[in-house]
């Protein structure tokens, strides 16, 4: 007598789960659904077709194939000193077959000495471009870096501040080891920067200021731009690998707002969608930051030959880019 009703509760348990288990599928595709829409919305805004008179990176490429882009972060706020200065300046090659990525960091003072133009240091040049024609400032930087580093880049990726601020906080911050105390206030453009040495979790704006920071007015240290480039490389590791876990997927959506607002590109549209659905397979531990040792020598800061000769080669190796064009050595400033 027993025995049916224990059946029928267990029928009713096994029904229970399976509309269950049901829901949770019809939820998880109506989410990737979602960030399928959001995905092509922040494509449509972020991309741009490829110049037809603009020779590099305007041969086809299979979908597959590695690429390199120049990743630069300028300061568009109003008021501040210097504004579209590059703040950030980062070469990139991606290999999608790999899931593999080397960055190399620029110094925002690297002495830069072209042929065409006036010696600047290299944070200068986006700014200039800008000033002269926003329309092409971007191929016309993405030229002048290729032309420097003797090999083509395919594309440019602009973003601003506010991209950075804004995705670190829908990330729910990041736990950042913070290498010193930072301490820098200007009026002018509303810098306040008050950072404590230590482990802590930082919001949108106190990563930012950590990966900006470089002199003090209030007694703390100087940060060297070596430091400052491997504090930019390592956040954006920690930036990949939280959109990886669980919080970070349930803000996919909101990040790919934040992109298509405050992100620029001349990456078509074809093209960036590739990039868009590669990102979850890349790895941190996949990621290979790449440093130049540098020295400060008032106003601008130097390389060794060797450590950006070696640098090239490994974007080169990652991105299948032949060794035919050469570095112009002559161009930048170099350690004796």
């Amino acid at each position: 007598m027993s025995i049916k009703p224990k059946k029928k509760a267990i029928r009713k348990v096994m029904m229970i789960i399976y509309l269950v288990i049901i829901a949770l599928i019809l939820g998880v595709g109506i989410y990737v659904g979602y960030i399928y829409y959001k995905a092509d919305a922040a494509i449509q805004r972020v991309a741009a077709p490829k110049l037809a008179d603009d020779p590099i990176g305007n041969v086809k490429k299979e979908s597959i194939q590695p690429m390199t882009f120049l990743l630069a972060g300028v300061d568009s706020r109003d008021g501040a000193d210097g504004v579209m200065n590059t703040d950030v300046l980062m070469l990139v090659s991606f290999n999608p077959q790999t899931h593999s990525a080397s960055m190399l960091s620029l110094p925002r003072d690297l002495l830069l000495k072209p042929k065409s133009l006036p010696s600047r240091k290299s944070n200068y040049y986006y700014a200039y471009y800008y000033i002269k024609d926003k329309s092409e400032a971007i191929p016309n930087t993405k030229r002048f870096f290729s032309d420097l580093l003797g090999f083509p880049i395919d594309h440019m990726v602009v973003l601003n501040f506010d991209a950075l601020r804004q995705t670190v906080d829908a990330l729910g911050g990041l736990e950042i080891d913070v290498d010193m105390d930072m301490k820098y206030n200007d009026s002018a453009d509303g810098t306040h920067i008050d950072l404590k040495k230590g482990l802590q979790t930082l919001n949108g704006q106190q990563v930012l200021d950590f990966v900006r920071y470089r002199k003090s007015n209030q007694g703390t240290r100087e940060s060297s731009d070596f430091a400052r480039n491997d504090r930019q490389q390592q956040v954006i590791k920690q930036i990949i690998e939280k959109l990886g876990d669980f919080q970070g997927i349930s803000q996919w959506g909101n990040v790919l707002d934040i992109i298509g607002e405050n992100v620029k590109s001349d990456i078509p549209e074809s093209d960036l969608q590739q990039w868009v659905y590669n990102f979850p397979k890349i790895k941190p531990n996949h990621i290979r930051s790449l440093q130049l040792e540098s020295s400060w020598k008032s106003p601008y800061v130097y390389v060794k030959k060797e450590d950006l000769q070696q640098a090239l080669a490994t974007l080169r190796d990652e991105a299948g880019v032949s060794s035919e064009s050469r570095l112009n050595l002559e161009a930048f400033g170099l350690l004796d």
